[in-house]
């Protein structure tokens, strides 16, 4: 047995893991970073666009890409919103700041369960294509 064994720290030598694991290089399953991609939204996900071995994972790839989709979508949409606003504050004031008040509740509350079911379902393996930024993140994972 010997030379089967690293002498510094023990380790097997040679032994890696098997490809049927779902393990990445550093041990990390796609279903995990996949998830954390979605955990701090563009800043995870474009973090795990750029690291080894996860930029090379196409499952990986999506989830990032869909991540960063999303959370420029909801960003898009509050401006939007808060642009229309503005012009219905001025006309209506009162009409316009209840109306506004309540579509961006609305906004803010499906963008939490959005993201929620979207770490609940990655974890577990489940694979969500949304509408519309869906496509575009699994063009751009290749």
């Amino acid at each position: 047995m010997e030379g089967k064994f690293c002498g510094a720290c023990g380790k097997a030598v040679g032994d890696s893991p098997s490809p049927a694991s779902g393990a990445a290089a550093s041990g990390m399953q796609d279903n995990v970073a996949g998830t954390l991609a979605y955990v701090l939204g563009l800043i995870t996900g474009v973090l795990f666009l750029v690291l080894e071995p996860y930029n090379r994972n196409r499952e990986v790839r999506f989830h990032a890409f869909q991540s960063i989709f999303l959370n420029v979508a909801v960003v898009v949409a509050a401006i939007a919103l808060s642009i229309v606003g503005a012009i219905v504050g001025s006309v209506i004031p009162v009409l316009g700041a209840v109306l506004i008040g309540a579509l961006s509740l609305v906004l803010w509350l499906g963008s939490v369960v959005l993201w929620l079911l979207l770490l609940i379902k990655t974890y577990g393996g489940s694979k969500i294509v949304l509408p519309v930024i869906g496509p575009l993140a699994q063009k751009q994972a290749g």
